[in-house]
């Protein structure tokens, strides 16, 4: 029996001592490496000398940066030793727990590089249709490798972060308007948080070297700003605004079991994509919309994996380095409950969504907020959790009124 008191602290529960994700806390000592056990943050800077001289001083830091940086062989030092921690009778010497509604979680380590992917067929597929509704739903490209763009790191915040609305430029009857979105949205999404060497022309079977852990993304999305902007060169401002990421980490370690064999492409593919051992992810989805559930969306349908977009990523000699976070694109299904963007459960705002209070919605008005979950299958019949991503939408600035 543990000495963690928690009754949200079981192998039946996300976040039972099978997870064992790393957050940072603010605390009255200053910021601190945590673990998240149950609904508690245990703070590991007090057991840094208990966990040993290799992993002890990265956990003793006021990120999760040197931790990050330094690879694969102390993350799994680091893990035996926590799960040997949490699962003792007795409570390690300088251990305590806080309750998570009492800590506040920061951005937990410093983004180097964001890289937005848009690896599910039926969120492109769906989009085509409602934005292209004459054209072929897929580009020729994107069956044979995983579309993406360069994001803005800078604007990568923490989960329960506030999203101002933001303005820019969009189309209109009589030309061009710079004012307040129309049609702010949400992206549901998993990223990947790298660490290790850094490195370039990354095979797909080094993926367990670079990637440290998984989260959950809400990729904010300005529909009208980005429906203007985005040809010929893609996302810009219609995306640069805000990316949510949860406030813990999943180690990718506690996903072993729910690795799945993503949906096989209708072609070969070139070498460097192919794996030796499938990466598709068993994660299930919820969306919540002011506390309405309005879509479960199954990772375990995107057409390309981690592992592969990574390995596309640096196929040009591009660099991945501690730090960097790419994600997933948005995860979608082939059912209506199972989008992950509101441009597609409104179906480009033609079919409101009705939430729980009776009010209908296409797109996020101020004042909105939204909510993404997720779990795995885990060892021994276990559930592993991706921490929540979460943000409520404020209006924008005065200043920012429309202008023709």
């Amino acid at each position: 029996m543990s000495w963690i008191d928690d009754p949200e602290f079981r192998a039946d529960r996300p976040f039972g001592p099978q997870t064992l994700p790393y957050g940072v806390i603010d605390t009255e000592g200053g910021r601190q490496v945590a673990v998240r056990v149950g609904d508690h943050a245990l703070p590991l800077r007090p057991l840094a000398d208990a966990l040993g001289e290799r992993v002890g001083p990265l956990v003793a830091a006021d990120s999760l940066d040197p931790l990050l940086a330094a690879g694969r062989v102390a993350w799994q030092e680091l893990r035996v030793r926590l799960g040997e921690a949490v699962r003792s009778a007795s409570a390690p010497r300088g251990a305590s727990l806080l309750p998570l509604a009492e800590v506040r979680p920061v951005l937990p380590f410093t983004v180097a590089d964001y890289v937005d992917f848009y690896a599910s067929r039926h969120h492109a597929e769906n989009v085509a249709r409602i934005l292209r509704p004459d054209a072929e739903p897929l580009l020729p490209n994107w069956t044979h490798l995983p579309v993406g763009y360069h994001g803005r790191a800078g604007t990568v915040v923490v989960s329960g972060t506030d999203v101002v609305r933001p303005s820019g430029q969009r189309r209109s009857t009589g030309g061009p308007v710079f004012g307040p979105t129309e049609r702010l949205d949400i992206e549901a999404e998993v990223g990947f948080v790298c660490g290790g060497p850094v490195a370039s022309r990354v095979p797909t079977s080094a993926v367990t070297e670079h990637v440290f852990g998984v989260a959950l993304v809400n990729d904010w999305s300005a529909r009208d700003i980005q429906a203007w902007e985005y040809q010929p060169l893609g996302p810009f401002l219609g995306k640069s605004f805000a990316t949510s990421i949860a406030a813990w980490i999943t180690p990718l370690e506690a996903l072993t079991v729910a690795r799945v064999t993503p949906p096989l492409p209708d072609h070969p593919l070139l070498e460097y994509l192919l794996e030796s051992g499938p990466w598709g992810l068993d994660l299930s989805l919820e969306v919540r919309w002011n506390g309405t559930l309005v879509a479960t969306p199954p990772f375990a349908t995107m057409s390309w994996t981690c592992a592969q977009q990574l390995a596309h990523l640096t196929s040009n000699g591009a660099t991945v380095r501690p730090g960097d976070l790419f994600a997933s694109g948005t995860v979608s299904g082939p059912e209506r409950r199972q989008r992950g963007s509101f441009l597609e459960l409104s179906w480009g705002g033609r079919e409101p969504v009705t939430l729980d209070d009776g009010t209908r919605r296409t797109f996020l008005e101020d004042g909105d907020t939204v909510m993404i979950t997720a779990t795995a299958p885990g060892d021994g019949g276990s559930l592993v959790g991706l921490a929540e991503v979460t943000g409520t939408v404020l209006a924008g600035p005065a200043d920012q009124r429309e202008q023709r």
